[in-house]
């Protein structure tokens, strides 16, 4: 007698919701402003549009530009008001912060705009490893979306895993 090997998980109920799908297609591309700045502290306006007036600024097309400082200098609201004026109509975004930050944000709006009620009273599994950074944040704000929705919330991977919670009904 021959014994059958069965994929339990194939035959569940278990949904699946992987974030990294989520993730930008577009590439993610930093502007350091710290690169413009007079001894590392101060942004001239005349140098600073110099500089972005002889930037090769197609190197950006059809990329998402994150325009940051990463020192503690004051940057004034006109110096990003420049670099998007030249980057406009290059990149597919133009986001104000770091990359990290724009990941929340992005992920903070996709997760907002998800239709939720497919999972109603579903085992749900939130995908664990991926190979792009996805930020902690959209794994605690769909934790939070799915809740009122679903039985059963896990992370990992359906094979093994972490129980989040079970609704009581």
């Amino acid at each position: 007698m021959e014994d059958i090997l069965v994929n339990k998980v194939a035959n569940s109920k278990l949904q699946t919701i992987n974030l990294e799908e989520l993730y930008p297609a577009a590439e993610i591309v930093s502007f350091d402003l710290k690169n413009y700045l007079f001894q590392g502290l101060i942004l001239k306006e005349k140098d600073f549009r110099k500089a972005l007036k002889e930037h090769d600024w197609d190197q950006y097309q059809g990329k998402i530009l994150c325009v940051y400082c990463s020192t503690d200098a004051i940057i004034p609201v006109w110096a990003y008001m420049l670099v998007s004026s030249y980057a406009a109509q290059i990149t597919e975004t133009i986001y104000t912060g770091s990359v990290d930050q724009y990941l929340v944000s992005y992920y903070d709006n996709r997760l907002a705009d998800l239709d939720l009620s497919k999972y109603n009273d579903g085992l749900v599994v939130i995908k664990g490893c991926s190979n792009k950074p996805v930020p902690p944040s959209a794994y605690a704000k769909i934790t939070a979306l799915l809740k009122p929705y679903v039985k059963s919330l896990m992370y990992g991977e359906p094979c093994s895993t972490v129980p989040i919670f079970k609704q009581k009904r």
